[in-house]
């Protein structure tokens, strides 16, 4: 694995004994990928597992923290002096526990603090483009604002900063741009709560949420939800081995952190961001060993698709070029109409098979080839996280991507009195759009609230209006472009896990199917898929697409499962903690 080193000797931590530098401002994630370390905890099934999405939603990267069980290392800061180690797959619970002798029971010790409220004019949750921007304009329009975000800085999965790391790339345009924006959110004066987990919606006077210890409740007269989306989860042999990762959690991995996942790495999906993310790892030292696009090879249709995007935002246009040469110049093989069908190692990626797929997304067979490999990254398609917005009764449908969107105007309005839901948390329609949307959305709500808005903000809103119809036909024709088979199971097989979790395999859930099962909730019932602690968001759609094949009925809004509080894992003596 490679990081750049510090110029002077880093403090270390402990990883099950074993000595491990801390680089400045890096996750344990972060830091033990440096290292080396991939396997991060022990599933139900025996198996090791690793860091897959990188940004707190898979659960996958979980480890013991001094002692304290089930942290998302992606997450948690790597803090010299600290003992982390691998988290077992069934915790001893009997050790969180003090027993009472007198009474032959058990008695949870409650170490929660007192519940913190606040009451806002607007709650923002989610410090990506759109949450940034809406709440910064807000400020500036003179709402008193809240702004939530689970990660540890700001600027999300897009705008996502440098933590400080001797490593890291050097800046560039994409971070320059986040940069900005979050210094605008800072001189509005919003109030930023970061490391902050939203786990209830149970109305705009009760949003509650964790950080750290702290147990918080929020009451607000109006609420925007930008909490972005998380990359599909498409199964194949393999896919639960420690390096394999989603495009996302790789290039967080650099550009936050300074790290690369391997020196020999595969990148397979579809989409702009696949390419992107070769390219950077390329410049960062790494071999990129192939670029692997699930989209056939260009044909004359999706030139005219290309002539629209370079029409709506011709810098990204430029990007891709040079992202694209930047591949050529390493020599590096981009293969399309293919997929990476099979990952195989000894406790971790070492070979991968790429092969050709049909129309219909199916392998074709004799089109196999191998690759030597110490880190596979996969980005097939996004899922908008809707939890919040689905718990707070807002109106969606299930979109042509598989999965459900929120129903909204263009402000990013619902079907919920004084919520909105903007950027990629709604509809993938990627950062600029959200960034825009923002505006539109904190514009809306300063006026639903009977507050005037400034000449200035009105122009910023009428730009922003342009902007959003800009995006989305950029959007529309890059969709064209990059049009390739939905993939739900094509690549799995009778063995191989649906649910990562649980270790639900296809046939267990095909055997389901058989047997009658005609929802997603009957399968989970019956085999324990999305009972895990990623709480279904990646088996959910793949069984829902399963159902609808299998029963031949269109999936719909309640097609998958439903939210449930707490809509992240939290330990339970943060619900049960003493009142304000």
């Amino acid at each position: 694995m490679t990081h750049r080193p510090s110029p002077r000797a880093p403090d270390t931590f402990t990883f099950e004994g074993r000595s491990i530098p801390v680089p400045p401002g890096a996750t344990i994630a972060a830091a033990l990928t440096a290292a080396g370390e991939l396997a991060l905890r022990h599933s139900r099934q025996d198996d090791a597992r690793g860091i897959f999405c990188g940004m707190g939603v898979c659960q996958e990267c979980l480890v013991a923290v001094d002692g304290r069980v089930a942290q998302r290392a992606c997450l948690t800061p790597a803090r010299p002096g600290s003992s982390v180690e691998r988290s077992p797959a069934r915790p001893d619970l009997r050790e969180d526990l003090r027993a009472d002798p007198r009474e032959d029971r058990v008695s949870l010790a409650v170490a929660a603090k007192p519940e913190q409220r606040r009451h806002c004019e607007l709650l923002v949750i989610g410090g990506g483009p759109g949450g940034l921007s809406a709440a910064a304009t807000a400020a500036e329009a003179g709402l008193d604002v809240v702004l939530l975000d689970e990660r540890p800085k700001l600027g999300g999965q897009y705008f996502k900063q440098p933590a400080g790391a001797s490593g890291r790339p050097p800046a560039d345009a994409q971070f320059a741009a986040g940069r900005a924006l979050i210094e605008r959110v800072r001189a509005a004066g919003v109030e930023v709560q970061s490391a902050t987990s939203v786990w209830g919606a149970f109305g705009l006077d009760a949003i509650c949420a964790v950080a750290g210890e702290q147990r918080r409740r929020l009451h607000c007269d109006a609420l925007i939800l930008a909490p972005g989306a998380y990359e599909r989860g498409v199964p194949f042999p393999g896919w639960t081995l420690p390096g394999v990762m989603t495009t996302g959690a790789a290039q967080t991995l650099w550009r936050s952190y300074g790290v690369v996942p391997g020196e020999r790495v595969l990148v397979s999906g579809n989409g702009p961001l696949n390419m992107q993310v070769a390219a950077e790892l390329t410049a960062a030292g790494a071999t990129v060993v192939a670029v692997v696009e699930l989209a056939p090879a260009p044909v004359p249709r999706r030139a005219v698709a290309l002539g629209r995007m370079a029409r709506a935002d011709p810098r990204l246009i430029r990007d891709g070029v040079r992202y694209r040469a930047r591949l050529a110049r390493a020599r590096v093989p981009v293969i399309q109409g293919s997929v990476v069908t099979r990952v195989e190692g000894d406790g971790r990626a070492q070979t991968a098979t790429v092969g050709a797929v049909d129309a219909s997304g199916r392998p074709r067979a004799g089109s196999e080839r191998r690759f030597e490999v110490d880190a596979v990254c996969v980005g097939l398609g996004f899922v908008p996280s809707t939890e919040i917005a689905r718990s707070l009764g807002c109106r969606h449908e299930h979109g042509p991507a598989g999965h459900l969107v929120t129903v909204t105007d263009g402000c990013g309005r619902t079907s919920t009195d004084c919520v909105w839901v903007v950027g990629d948390g709604s509809v993938i329609r990627g950062a600029r759009y959200a960034q825009a949307q923002g505006e539109l959305a904190a514009l809306d709500a300063v006026r639903r609230l009977g507050r005037p808005v400034s000449p200035a903000l009105a122009a910023r809103g009428a730009w922003a209006e342009r902007a959003v119809a800009r995006h989305q036909a950029f959007q529309d024709a890059l969709a064209e472009v990059f049009r390739a088979p939905q993939l739900i199971d094509e690549l799995a097989e009778d063995d191989t896990p649906i649910c990562r979790c649980e270790g639900v395999t296809r046939a267990a859930i095909e055997r389901a199917l058989h047997g009658g099962a005609g929802h997603v909730g009957t399968i989970k019932r019956e085999t324990r898929a999305g009972m895990g602690p990623c709480q279904g968001r990646y088996c959910g759609p793949l069984i829902a697409g399963m159902v609808a094949r299998a029963t031949g009925e269109a999936p719909g809004e309640l097609s998958g499962f439903a939210p449930a509080p707490p809509l992240r894992p939290i330990e339970i003596d943060l619900l049960i903690g003493p009142a304000a």
